[in-house]
């Protein structure tokens, strides 16, 4: 059974259509990133996977759970981390993780071992107990990455992980990101970082205005687009 299925994603609003039918699917345990320019139309999937908005068309199942049908059981089953997330300030990083831990599961001895597994997964230690106002934005990153695994979800959606980290921060998080995966995560990603999406991927769906121009391993990718790199085979793609 694929982590994700996606059949014909259509987005609309009003007159402009953001996503124009794209399908791919993203195997158990598997990195799949998604990858184009901006205004693409990979955010509004991203929040389409994650129920945040509604589709306008098509289909979206999460471990053979359709998402408009029952959106509260894919829920359960996956974390979002948007791009421009935040964390509230006046609280320290264990704060946080304890109060979104509660928020995410009921039982009470669950939640309080949650949090304490995204303390371990956070690296953050002794920081933990300061305020979040004081972090720096890889801390802060680093923090909200783990309040996304914490629950252990069967799919991760990431958008942009390491945005604006510097090289060791955002090392850290793709190693992160790698471990979980090999423990049986599955990840939906997106990035504008061609290397980290090297790094990461095992397969990568390439999208443009709205549509999926092509979904493979790198290899077959760059294969098909008699190109040497991902930033060749994405330029190539993207302006032919």
């Amino acid at each position: 059974m694929p982590a994700l299925e996606v059949s014909n994603l259509v987005k609309k609003y009003k007159a402009f259509e953001a996503v124009k039918g794209i399908s791919f699917d993203v195997k158990e345990k598997e990195i799949f990133a998604l990858v184009g320019p901006n205004g693409a139309g990979k955010s509004t999937t991203l929040k389409i996977i994650s129920t945040i908005l509604s589709p306008t068309g098509g289909s979206v199942k999460i471990f053979d759970i359709d998402i408009s049908k029952n959106p509260q059981a894919a829920r359960k089953i996956i974390s979002y981390l948007p791009e421009e997330a935040g964390a509230y300030k006046n609280l320290t990083g264990a704060e946080y993780l304890e109060f979104m831990a509660s928020i995410f599961i009921e039982d009470s001895g669950r939640a309080k071992a949650s949090a304490g597994y995204g303390a371990e997964m956070s690296g953050l230690k002794d920081k933990l107990r300061e305020k979040i106002g004081s972090y720096s934005k890889g801390m802060t990153r680093k923090l909200l990455l783990s309040r996304t695994i914490m629950t252990k979800p069967r799919l991760a959606i990431l958008d942009e992980p390491a945005s604006g980290l510097d090289i060791v921060n955002a090392f850290e998080i793709r190693r992160t990101i790698k471990q979980l995966a090999g423990d049986g995560m599955s990840f939906l990603i997106s990035s504008h970082n061609m290397m980290e999406i090297e790094f990461l991927s095992d397969r990568i769906g390439i999208i443009n205005a709205g549509k999926m121009l092509a979904a493979d391993s790198l290899e077959n990718l760059k294969k098909r687009a008699g190109a040497n790199d991902l930033e060749d085979v994405f330029i190539k793609l993207t302006q032919s």
